[in-house]
Formats: C-alpha cells, sequence, structure tokens
C-alpha cells in the first residue's frame, strides 16, 4: 500500500489550474484534485479524515469522513479523466458493522496521532464519554470525540457499543468525578482491592449508593465503589453549574502545579489548550480541542493596536475567564500561528500550562512578568456570554 503525499494548501486561484493539471503525472494530479478539495471545504485533518493511497489493486482508495468532500472529490476525478479507477470509503469503515460507536473504559485514554503506541499523543479522552468509532487498525480504534476530534485510541481503552446499547448507557443515571484523584474500590472498603484510578471529569453509570460510596458500572460491565466526597450525582452536577468566570477560574487553580503535557487533557497532565479545555469542560462547556481552535470561536476582545499589545486596551476590556491567544517569539505580526493560549485572571494576570499550570502577569515589572516577555499576543476572545456561542456546546 503506497500513501500519496497530501498537502494542505489554502490558497486561492487552485481552480483555474486545472487545465494544466492533464499534463502531470497521475499522483501529482490526484494530489492536486486533494489539495483542491481541501481548500473547498477547509478539511481540518484534526477534525476530519480526508485521506487517498493507491492500493494493490491499482485502485485510488479515497477515505474521508465528510459526504461532501467525498462527493466533490468524485465529481473532480471524473472531469478530470484520470484513467485510474477510484474507490471511495466514507466512514465509519464498514468492517466495523454495527459497532460505530464506543465509550471510554480507563480513567485517561491517550489518543494518538497514528495507530502506535510509540506515536505523538494528540489528545485524551476521559471515561464514560461517548466516541464516534470510525475505522480499526493494527489494535487501535480511530474515534472522534464529543469535540469532534479524531485521532488513535488503544483498543483496552474503549468499550464498543451499537446504536442501542449506546443509547442505553446515555439514558442510565450516573455520577461524575469533581475530585481531582481517586480509586474504584471493589468493596465498601477503601482497604479493598482496587478497580481503576478515576481522575477529575470521569463519568460513571450510578447502580446504588451507600452512607459513604456510590455503587457504579464501568461500560465493560465492571462494578465498584468510590467515594461520594469526590463524586456528584450527574444530573445534581449539571443542573448546578453557573458557568461564571469565577466557576472556570476555580477549577483552573484547582490545576497549578499540574505537569505540562503534550495533548494531555486530565489532570494528570495538559498542554496548554488541554488546560483551558478541562476548566471550561467542568462548568458544562465542549470547547475546540486545540489553541489555533479556540481562537477561531468566541467574542472578540480589542487588546491590540497597530498589531501589538496595547496594555491600556487589556486592563480596561478584558474581563476574568477570557482567553489569550499567543504566537511563539516575539514581534509577530497579529495574524501569526496561534501556538498558546491562557486565562485571564484579572489585572493583568493569567494561568496557564507551561511547564507546569502557573499563573503570569502581562503587566511590565511583576515578579511573575518574565514568561510573558517571550510570547507575543495575538488575540483575545470571551466564551462566557449571554447567548449561545457558535462552536461551543453545552454539556447534555
Amino acid at each position: 500500500m503506497k500513501r500519496i503525499t497530501i498537502l494542505v494548501i489554502f490558497a486561492l486561484g487552485l481552480c483555474s489550474r486545472l487545465n494544466a493539471q492533464q499534463n502531470l503525472p497521475l499522483e501529482e494530479r490526484i494530489v492536486h484534485l486533494i489539495e483542491l478539495t481541501r481548500s473547498k471545504y477547509a478539511l481540518d485533518k484534526r477534525t476530519v479524515v480526508f485521506e487517498a493511497y493507491t492500493d494493490s489493486l491499482g485502485r485510488c482508495v479515497l477515505e474521508t469522513s465528510s459526504n461532501v468532500a467525498a462527493a466533490y472529490f468524485r465529481e473532480q476525478y471524473q472531469t478530470a479523466n484520470i484513467n485510474q479507477p477510484l474507490f471511495i470509503n466514507t466512514l465509519p469503515d464498514a468492517a466495523l458493522q454495527d459497532t460505530t460507536f464506543g465509550v471510554i473504559n480507563v480513567s485517561v485514554g491517550n489518543m494518538r496521532t497514528v495507530p502506535k503506541n510509540a506515536a505523538e499523543m494528540a489528545s485524551q479522552a476521559l471515561l464514560g464519554w461517548p466516541v464516534d468509532v470510525l475505522r480499526k487498525k493494527e489494535g487501535y480504534y480511530l474515534v472522534r470525540t464529543i469535540d469532534g476530534y479524531i485521532s488513535w485510541l488503544d483498543e483496552a481503552a474503549i468499550s464498543l457499543k451499537t446504536k442501542p446499547e449506546i443509547d442505553d448507557w446515555n439514558r442510565k443515571e450516573k455520577v461524575i468525578i469533581v475530585g481531582d484523584y481517586g480509586h474504584v474500590y471493589s468493596d465498601l472498603d477503601k482497604r479493598s482491592l482496587r478497580v481503576s484510578d478515576i481522575v477529575m471529569g470521569n463519568i460513571l453509570v450510578k447502580e446504588g449508593e451507600f452512607k459513604d460510596f456510590f455503587k457504579v458500572i464501568f461500560p465493560d460491565g465492571r462494578r465498584g465503589y468510590i467515594d461520594k466526597a469526590i463524586a456528584l450525582d450527574y444530573e445534581d452536577w449539571r443542573h448546578g453549574l453557573n458557568p461564571s468566570a469565577d466557576a472556570v477560574l476555580g477549577i483552573a487553580k484547582t490545576m497549578i502545579g499540574v505537569p505540562y503535557l503534550w495533548g494531555g487533557t486530565s489532570i494528570k497532565g495538559v498542554d496548554c489548550s488541554g488546560f483551558t479545555k478541562t476548566a471550561y469542560l467542568m462548568n458544562g462547556f465542549i470547547i475546540p480541542r486545540d489553541a489555533s481552535q479556540q481562537v477561531l470561536v468566541g467574542e472578540p476582545i480589542n487588546i491590540l493596536t497597530n498589531d501589538k499589545l496595547d496594555l491600556s486596551k487589556a486592563l480596561n476590556n478584558l474581563k476574568p475567564g477570557d482567553l489569550l491567544f499567543f504566537a511563539g517569539g516575539k514581534h509577530r505580526s497579529s495574524n501569526a500561528k496561534v501556538t498558546h493560549v491562557a486565562l485571564y485572571i484579572g489585572d493583568g494576570s493569567f494561568i496557564h500550562a507551561a511547564g507546569k499550570v502557573r499563573i503570569n502577569s502581562m503587566v511590565p515589572g511583576a515578579s511573575n512578568y518574565d514568561d510573558f516577555e517571550s510570547r507575543t499576543v495575538v488575540a483575545a476572545r470571551r466564551y462566557l456570554a449571554n447567548r449561545e456561542i457558535e462552536g461551543i456546546k453545552k454539556v447534555k
């Protein structure tokens, strides 16, 4: 199986080059159509599968999770008169049969960029949360989480479900972990054998209730007991949410000192956007996964003058709970690639995951100003508004 290089190009004028492609080698013509389709539909590989390769039968195989992109690619492929059979595999893969859903079955599922143990970690998924299952390869499942992020998850970390089974899981009464860390015990005794560790944000089915414990069920059917001190009835938690700046920052501050972990979105370790994602998730908001995605939603806040941070504007216009976005290095333009995100606290201070979760200041002369000096602020967004914001979902 020979992979075709896929180039992501968001540029104008690609359509005008179609005729010239007739004289290019076959693989380059196919790559051009991939580029054309990506540019038209702004396909982000983090949220949309769109890959092509030549299989052992000599066919061009397109594998995608986007029906509209697949239809457009087929149309352009036929128009280009490419003399190679085309097969389109629209995900979920038919080989999964009816198990196209899953529930995370470990406290924190580590998601990879490719289906290998040694691969880069892209994100994490929490116990009890549902995912869409798109395909299987080499002991891994390609899954899509509730924030739309797509990456590979070890098969041991997921419990596969059919549509009736996932509906049944969603209907059942549950508990959510609100403490930082804890354990599920095999008996009504903290000295009993442990079933699993658990972390903030984990969700389990509630089977029973005792004085100090909830009896719970895992997605794969395991049972155990958790201390009520670190858990709440899920519906009580959800209905009791008051998504204010104080609440979001309250979760954020409980994570001070948690180590930075590339791809991390849990109390075990967070990257910068995983940190902001967690602070909002525990207040009932599902926000985009990466900083470069988070900057695309929310209300823009005016903090720049001539593409540079205007400290006076920032101190006047920012509110606690707003998100600050940075580009790496100094003196970058305002449209530079976003590489870092932080939560604004107030009075020029912000909290972020950089080495570890910590608080810094944008005010020169402050004792914790040093880290700010190495970064360039390029934008700010407000998620806490008195209206629904496109791209941000509420937990249900």
